[in-house]
């Protein structure tokens, strides 16, 4: 008899759980867990790049800038041939940390040493000689359109910093002027290779920079992308500080 009263409510209960109200739920719930899932994965392929890279021409201060954030101490520097990597350990919390890893800016050598690194990067840091820019304008753009065609940069878009270094020289180009023409010679570029793509991108087709049909800016990129200017060599020379605060506030953020 009991079994008999409870039944009504049995089926009642059945009914509702294959109502629309528990099945929008349910759906809603799998799209919590699947977006989760991909977040997960995300994070556990960015906590794994744990890379920043200092790319640049040869001359631009890329090992004197690595040897201050690691020592704080001016030294004498020579054009590097191989990598160099050590741990940083970010000012805010010694726990934290980040590998930095300088690599040759010689042209023979620079494109090998960033297919052997890109897979690991987190951020890149493309130093600038601010003093030389305006010679070395298309040379420091060709070089920069490379790495920002690359496939696997694309792919995983570490953020980007522009260092314009050496500005405790007078004659020192702005990082606004650097941005402006940067983004000029990047967009002719861009319209030049149109036609000879040297990259594919994710899907297999031509890599295509910024946005088809507008003048590119570097807005348009999928990495977040900031300029500084900086002073590895420090305004008093050898027996000063280096400028480099701009820098490390950026690695704080992107350790």
């Amino acid at each position: 008899a009991m079994a008999g009263g409870l039944e009504p409510h049995l089926e009642a209960l059945r009914r509702e759980l294959h109502g629309p109200a528990v099945l929008s739920v349910l759906v809603a719930l799998i799209a919590v867990a699947i977006t989760f899932l991909i977040w997960r994965f995300v994070q556990g392929r960015r906590s794994s790049r744990k890379a920043v890279l200092l790319l640049g021409l040869c001359d631009a201060g890329k090992t004197l800038l690595f040897a201050r954030l690691l020592s704080g101490r001016y030294r004498d520097t020579q054009t590097s041939i191989t990598d160099s990597s050590a741990l940083y350990r970010v000012s805010h919390d010694k726990s934290t940390s980040v590998t930095l890893i300088d690599l040759p800016g010689h042209e023979s050598l620079r494109l090998q040493f960033l297919e052997r690194f890109k897979a690991a990067a987190r951020a890149i840091v493309f130093v600038v000689d601010s003093v030389a820019f305006q010679r070395e304008v298309k040379d420091v753009a060709e070089f920069l359109y490379q790495v920002l065609v690359d496939s696997t940069v694309l792919r995983n878009a570490p953020a980007l910093l522009i260092a314009c270094n050496k500005q405790d020289v007078t004659m020192a180009k702005s990082a606004k002027l650097i941005q402006q023409q940067l983004e000029k010679e990047l967009n002719t570029l861009r319209v030049t290779r149109s036609a000879a793509p040297t990259s594919l991108d994710a899907t297999g087709g031509p890599a295509q920079l910024g946005k088809k049909g507008k003048d590119f800016d570097f807005s348009q990129l999928p990495m977040k992308v900031e300029f500084v200017e900086c002073s590895a060599r420090g305004s008093k020379g050898e027996e000063g500080e280096a400028d480099l605060e701009g820098l490390e506030k950026w690695l704080v953020k992107v350790a």
